[in-house]
């Protein structure tokens, strides 16, 4: 069975594609590398470059691929450059998927994957985030993917198409210096950002109705979050209807100050942070109720913060050494 992982040359994608071959799986990736990086493709697996708005391409890649399953990560994800260009995150996140849906019933795929998000939950008030929460996405990012849900659900039921919806939470870590985020829109790297520039880390807002008043998140490592996927992925070559919609986090909530202290621990930096005034919309607390997950895929998160933030800062300094 071949897989087409739409962004398998991303952050999350290159990860997820270097578990799928790992566990056997053939893998075509195709990718529009304007954030990706070929380098991150491992040997024996075909790389096209091409846009998922480009329905020829796509459909050229199922029948020359004989494409069985997709895997699709293919998006934009920064918030806030989200809500400043919506259109854009509505022509890549839902254009761009319904085109990929299009090639993917064409082709008489069966099987569907989506990379979604803990961003379509908003501004949840309940201390573990379970997969029956109404949703109330609060940014066009959140809401391109839950409108990217409702598609894959929908095709699926019309079209006989097994498929999984699965929630990240907040990604972290790198398996190799190669595969590292190279963004600096999440916590971890706008930390080692900071520290690079003998800045002290933000903090934004120590007020909220938190422990040590600084929000709380599930963070998650990266190799876990692409294990999830390998499982998801077997799941659905079984050949029976499957309709997943699965949150992957590690069921705990760490501050924004512990996260701070155990960058603090792994790096030898100083990260007593500088106070700032919260940003809007951050919720005081998102963390995931990962019991689902658990049942449904036998899958469990193995790795710990301490190991997310050594395998980032590794990553890091190579990559800084190296540039």
């Amino acid at each position: 069975m071949t897989w087409l992982v739409t962004g398998g040359a991303g952050y999350i994608g290159a990860h997820t594609v270097q578990a799928m071959a790992a566990a056997g799986h053939r893998l075509v990736v195709l990718d529009d590398l304007s954030t990706g990086h070929a380098q991150r493709i491992p040997e024996g697996v075909a790389l096209v470059q091409g846009s998922i708005l480009h329905r020829p391409t796509l459909d050229r890649v199922m029948q020359e691929h004989q494409v069985q399953g997709v895997l699709h990560f293919a998006a934009r994800k920064q918030v806030e450059e989200s809500v400043r260009l919506p259109l854009l995150y509505y022509e890549t996140n839902v254009q761009g998927l319904q085109t990929v849906l299009q090639s993917t019933v064409a082709a008489g795929v069966r099987r569907f994957v989506f990379s979604s998000s803990a961003a379509v939950y908003g501004m949840p008030d309940v201390d573990l985030v379970t997969e029956d929460l109404p949703c109330a996405p609060i940014n066009p990012y959140g809401q391109s993917k839950l409108a990217g849900e409702w598609m894959v659900r929908s095709v699926g039921a019309a079209h006989g198409l097994s498929t999984a919806c699965l929630r990240y939470f907040n990604v972290a870590g790198a398996a190799s210096p190669l595969l590292a985020d190279d963004g600096i829109s999440n916590l971890v790297p706008m930390v080692f950002q900071r520290l690079d520039a003998g800045q002290r880390p933000l903090l934004f807002g120590t007020d909220y109705a938190t422990a040590d008043g600084s929000c709380v998140r599930d963070f998650i490592h990266v190799e876990d979050i692409a294990a999830a996927h390998v499982a998801a992925a077997q799941r659905l070559s079984a050949d029976r209807p499957e309709a997943l919609l699965l949150n992957i986090g590690r069921g705990e909530g760490v501050s924004v100050r512990q996260m701070l202290e155990v960058i603090g621990k792994v790096t030898g930096h100083d990260t007593t942070p500088q106070v700032a005034a919260r940003r809007a919309g951050d919720p005081a607390r998102v963390v995931a109720s990962a019991a689902q997950i658990r049942d449904e895929l036998g899958w469990t998160a193995r790795h710990t913060v301490e190991d997310m933030i050594a395998s980032a800062w590794a990553a890091w300094r190579s990559r800084r050494a190296a540039a």
